[in-house]
C-alpha cells in the first residue's frame, strides 16, 4: 500500500504536509486495497468527508485503474457506483476549500475517470482554476493544460492565457516533462517566435534529462507533427533517444512514434531496423486486441513474408475481440502490405459492419476507401457505405471534411451526382485549401466522365461548379501574402484541373513572394518545382542565392531537396555551379549519418548534373553500405524500394561510364536483364512513323535497328551505322526485334544481347532517339537533365547521338512525308557531318 501512496503526487503532497494525529477516515482509507472496500468506507463516512478526505478518495479510485491493463479497467462500474456520485458531489461543494495543487488534480483525475466535460462538477472546478491561474506552479499548470486539451478546448482564450503564461516563463521551466506537455498542449496557437523558443528550450533539456524516459521526446516529436515543422537536429536528438530506448518498448509506443515519423516524413534507418527487430520479438507476446493492433499496423509493412503470414493468421483469431477503431486500423495495414488474405479480409470487413453505427464520417470515409483499394467484393455494403457517406457529408459543415467525403464518394462506381453534394460542395469552397480545392476537381471531373448526361450536354450544375472552382482558386492565390502557409497548400496538390487551371498563377505568385525565399524554405520549394517540372530562373536564382548564403543553416539531408530542380530541370548558370560546391562541402562530412536510400537518391541527382564527389561514390560503393541499404529497403514502402534500386543502376553506370578512375565495378547485369524481360515497352505512333522512314531515309529496312540495348543497358529507339563516307551499313542479321500490331516492343523469348556488329574502319554509330514532352520542362522546350546524362552516356560507348524533339516532329513544317524524310536527312547525315 506504500507503494500505491508513493506512485500518485498528490497523495504524496498530502502526506507531506499531513497532520500529526490522522483521523479515522483517512486511515481506514489508506488500506483500502479496492474500489469496493474505497466506496463502502466513503458510503459509511458521508457526514464526516473533509475536501482531503473526498481527494484521498478520488486519486485512489484513479490508482487502482492506472494499475490494470487498459482492457481490465473498469471505468465505467466505477462512474455507476452509488458512492461516485457522493464524492463527485462533495468534491463540487468543496472547491473553495480545495488548494491549488489538489484543485488541478481533481479536475485531471475526473476526466481520466471519464465524468462528462459539460458536468458541473468539471465546469466549477474549470472556472475556479481559471481564477487562480496566474498564480500556479508550472507543474499545475501543466496538467491544468492537458485538462483543457481533454475537453477540446486547445483554441480556447483559457488556453491563449496559457500560451502567454508559457510564453512569459519559459526560461523558468528546467523540467522536461513539463515543458513538453505544456508544448503539446498550446502547439495550435504559438507563434512562430514562441515556435522556435519551444524548440531551443526543449532542445536544451533533452540534454539534461535521464535517457531512459523516452516520454519527453515522444512529446516533442508530437509537438513538431502538431504545429507541422519538421525541425531536423530535434527530431534526430529524440530519434538517438529512442534508439537508445527501443529493446524496452512495447508495440503501443513504438507504433505512435512511427506514426509521428510519418507525418513529419522523417525516416532513420538505425530506428526502422531497430524497430522491427523489437517488433519481432513482441509478436509472441502480444495476443490481446490491443497490443496486437499496435504491432499488426506497425510491423506487417516491413515485415518478412513468413512474419506477415503469422501476423495474418493470429489477426483471423482475434478478429471478433477487435472494437471499431482496431478493426479499422488492421483493414488499413491489409491495405498498406496490399494482402490478398480474402479470408482475414471478409472477417475484419464484417467486423467493420457490425460497428459501422459507431463510426465517425472521416473513419467511414477512411473504410471506404480501405475497402475499394483492398478490391472487396460486395456491392451491398459500398452501396450502404455511400448512402452514409453522402448522409454525413450533406450535413457537414467542416471543408477538409466535406473535401474527403467528396473524394471517396467519386471512387464508388456511381453514374449520377447528387444535387444535395453539389449543394453543399460549392457551399463550402469558399474556405477551402488549394488542395481541397484539387481535391474537389479530381472528384468531380470522375464524374462528368461517368455522366451520361453530361454526353448530351453540358449541365449547369458541373459549369457552374468548375467555375466556382476556378474563381475560388485564383483568389486564394491572388490574395495568398505568406509563401510558407502558401507552400504548405501546394505540398501534395497535382493533377490536370491544377496545370490547366492554376499553375501559371501559382507561379505569377511565387515570383511575387520571392523576398520570402529564406533557409527555411527553400527545400520545399525547390520540391514543388521539380514536382511541377517547371523552370522558373528567377526563381531557381533565389533559391541558389539563398541557399549559397545560409548553406550552414540548412540540414545536410535537405542538400538532395535543395539541388533537386537544379538537376532533374537542367538549370546550368554560374550560381547553380557555385550551389552545388557549396552543397557537396555541406554534406561531406555527414555523409555515414545520412540513410542509405537517400544517399542513394542525392548521389544520382549529382551524378544527372555531371558532378561525382570522389567520397561520396566510395561511401555507396562499400560492400558494408550496400549491406546495410539492402537490409534498409526490407522495412522501406515497395514504391521507394523499386525506385531506390533503380537509381543505385543508374548511378553505378554512371560511375563506371563517367568516373572509371574510381574502378567501381559494374553488378546490374542481373538486374537490368530482369527489367527488360518484365517491361514490353510500348512505342509511339511518332516512333512507328519514324521507323518506317529512317527505312526510306537510309535505304531499306535493314539498314536500321529498332530497340537497341548498348553495354550498360541503355535501351535506344533506332541505331544505323555510317561509313567513312556518311553511307549507311547494312547489318549483318536483320533485327530481331519487331514491333507488334499492338505498338509493343517484341523481345522475344530471351533477353537481347548487346553484342555489336564490328565497325569497318572509319565507321560511326548512330543513335536516334525521339524525346516526347516528358522529356522537357512542362513550361519549356527546355530538355531536362537525365536526357543530358543519357546523351553523355551514348556519347562515351561510341555512339554520335541525333535527338528528335516532339515539338519539331509534329509542328505544322512537318506535315508531308517528304517534309519529315528531308528533317531526318539533316538531322542524320548535316548534323554528323558539322
Amino acid at each position: 500500500m506504500f507503494r500505491l501512496w508513493c506512485a500518485n503526487s498528490f497523495l504524496r503532497r498530502l502526506l507531506h504536509r499531513g497532520t500529526v494525529n490522522r483521523d479515522q477516515v483517512l486511515e481506514q482509507l489508506r488500506v483500502c486495497s479496492a474500489e469496493d472496500q474505497l466506496f463502502d468506507v466513503v458510503g459509511k463516512n458521508k457526514a464526516k468527508l473533509t475536501v482531503n478526505h473526498v481527494s484521498w478518495a478520488v486519486g485512489m479510485l484513479w490508482q487502482f485503474q492506472r494499475e490494470k491493463p487498459q482492457i481490465l479497467r473498469t471505468i465505467e462500474l466505477i462512474k455507476n457506483h452509488p458512492q461516485f456520485l457522493t464524492l463527485r458531489v462533495l468534491a463540487e461543494n468543496k472547491i473553495a476549500l480545495m488548494d491549488d495543487f489538489m484543485l488541478v488534480d481533481m479536475l485531471y483525475i475526473f476526466l481520466r475517470l471519464n465524468v462528462d466535460p459539460h458536468d458541473s462538477l468539471v465546469q466549477q472546478l474549470v472556472s475556479e482554476a481559471w481564477l487562480r491561474i496566474d498564480r500556479f506552479p508550472m507543474a499545475s499548470l501543466s496538467k491544468f493544460a492537458i485538462c483543457l486539451s481533454d475537453q477540446q478546448l486547445q483554441h480556447s482564450p483559457l488556453m491563449g492565457h496559457i500560451t502567454s503564461i508559457v510564453d512569459q516563463k519559459l526560461s523558468s521551466i528546467d523540467d522536461a516533462r513539463i515543458l513538453t506537455t505544456l508544448m503539446i498542449s498550446v502547439s495550435s496557437l504559438v507563434s512562430p517566435r514562441l515556435r522556435d523558443a519551444l524548440i531551443d528550450r526543449a532542445d536544451h533539456l533533452l540534454d539534461t534529462m535521464d535517457v531512459s524516459n523516452y516520454n519527453n521526446p515522444r512529446r516533442v516529436v508530437q509537438f513538431l507533427r502538431n504545429i507541422k515543422h519538421s525541425h531536423r537536429p530535434l527530431l534526430e536528438k529524440c530519434n538517438d533517444i529512442f534508439l537508445c530506448n527501443i529493446p524496452r518498448m512495447d508495440a503501443e509506443n513504438i507504433s505512435i512514434i512511427m506514426g509521428l515519423y510519418q507525418s513529419l516524413q522523417f525516416n532513420n534507418c538505425d530506428f526502422r531496423l531497430a524497430v522491427k527487430q523489437r517488433l519481432t520479438e513482441l509478436v509472441d507476446s502480444s495476443t490481446d486486441p490491443f497490443s496486437f493492433t499496435r504491432l499488426f499496423v506497425a510491423l506487417a509493412p516491413m515485415a518478412s513474408v513468413e512474419i506477415r503470414e503469422r501476423l495474418e493468421n493470429t489477426a483471423l483469431l482475434l478478429a471478433d475481440e477487435l472494437n471499431a477503431q482496431q478493426a479499422l486500423a488492421v483493414a488499413e495495414a491489409l491495405e498498406e502490405v496490399q494482402s490478398r488474405n480474402l479470408t482475414l479480409l471478409n472477417k475484419i470487413a464484417s467486423v467493420i459492419q457490425r460497428n459501422l453505427p459507431v463510426y465517425k464520417p472521416v473513419e467511414v470515409a477512411r473504410i471506404t476507401q480501405t475497402l475499394f483499394l483492398l478490391q472487396y467484393q460486395n456491392p451491398e455494403f459500398f452501396t450502404k457505405l455511400r448512402n452514409i457517406l453522402i448522409t454525413f457529408l450533406l450535413h457537414s459543415v467542416f471543408p477538409y471534411e466535406v473535401t474527403m467525403l467528396t473524394r471517396v464518394l467519386s471512387m464508388l462506381p456511381h453514374p449520377r451526382l447528387d444535387e444535395g453534394v453539389i449543394s453543399r460542395v460549392d457551399a463550402v469552397m469558399t474556405q477551402c485549401s488549394l488542395n481541397d480545392l484539387n481535391t474537389i476537381a479530381l472528384a468531380f471531373a470522375k464524374w462528368v466522365r461517368s455522366d451520361p448526361s453530361y454526353r448530351r450536354n453540358t449541365p449547369n450544375k458541373y459549369v457552374h461548379l468548375l467555375q466556382t472552382l476556378n474563381r475560388c482558386g485564383h483568389e486564394r492565390l491572388q490574395t495568398a501574402d505568406r509563401l510558407d502557409l502558401l507552400l504548405e497548400e501546394l505540398r501534395y496538390i497535382s493533377g490536370d484541373w491544377f496545370e490547366e487551371m492554376l499553375v501559371e498563377e501559382t507561379m505569377v505568385t511565387l515570383q511575387r513572394m520571392v523576398d520570402q525565399i529564406q533557409w527555411t524554405n527553400v527545400p520545399e520549394l525547390a520540391l514543388f518545382l521539380t514536382r511541377i517540372n517547371q523552370l522558373c530562373p528567377p526563381l531557381m536564382d533565389r533559391i541558389a542565392s539563398v541557399a549559397i548564403k545560409d548553406i550552414d543553416k540548412i540540414h545536410h539531408s535537405a542538400t538532395y531537396a535543395t539541388l533537386l530542380p537544379f538537376s532533374v530541370l537542367n538549370y546550368d548558370s554560374v550560381q547553380a555551379d557555385k550551389l552545388y560546391d557549396v552543397c557537396v562541402q555541406r554534406l561531406t562530412p555527414h555523409i555515414s549519418s545520412f540513410d542509405p536510400h537517400l544517399l542513394v537518391l542525392l548521389a544520382y541527382s549529382l551524378a544527372v548534373a555531371d558532378c561525382f564527389p570522389e567520397e561520396l561514390v566510395r561511401e555507396i560503393f562499400r560492400v558494408e553500405f550496400l549491406g546495410k541499404l539492402d537490409a534498409q529497403l526490407e522495412t522501406l514502402p515497395d514504391a521507394l524500394v523499386m525506385r531506390t534500386r533503380l537509381r543505385l543502376m543508374e548511378l553505378n553506370r554512371a560511375v563506371c561510364l563517367e568516373c572509371p578512375e574510381f574502378q567501381v565495378p559494374w553488378f546490374h547485369d542481373r538486374y537490368c536483364q530482369h527489367l527488360l524481360k518484365k517491361g514490353n515497352g510500348s512505342v509511339s505512333p511518332a516512333q512507328q512513323q519514324i521507323h518506317k522512314m529512317l527505312g526510306e531515309v537510309l535505304d531499306g529496312i535493314n539498314h536500321v535497328r529498332i530497340a537497341v540495348v548498348t553495354p550498360y543497358f541503355y535501351t535506344i529507339d533506332f541505331e544505323c551505322i555510317l561509313d567513312k563516307h556518311m553511307q549507311p551499313v547494312p547489318y549483318s542479321e536483320p533485327s530481331r526485334l519487331q514491333i507488334s500490331d499492338r505498338r509493343k516492343v517484341d523481345w522475344g523469348t530471351s533477353s537481347p544481347e548487346h553484342v555489336r556488329d564490328e565497325l569497318p574502319p572509319g565507321a560511326q554509330r548512330v543513335a536516334v532517339d525521339f524525346l516526347d514532352s516528358k522529356t522537357f520542362c512542362k513550361n519549356s522546350h527546355h530538355v531536362k537533365g537525365e536526357v543530358l546524362m543519357r546523351k553523355r552516356h551514348l556519347e562515351i560507348l561510341g555512339y554520335r547521338v541525333v535527338q528528335i524533339p516532339h515539338f519539331e516532329w509534329n509542328s505544322m513544317e512537318l506535315s508531308t512525308k517528304d517534309a519529315w524524310k528531308e528533317y531526318l536527312k539533316k538531322k542524320i547525315f548535316k548534323e554528323l557531318s558539322s
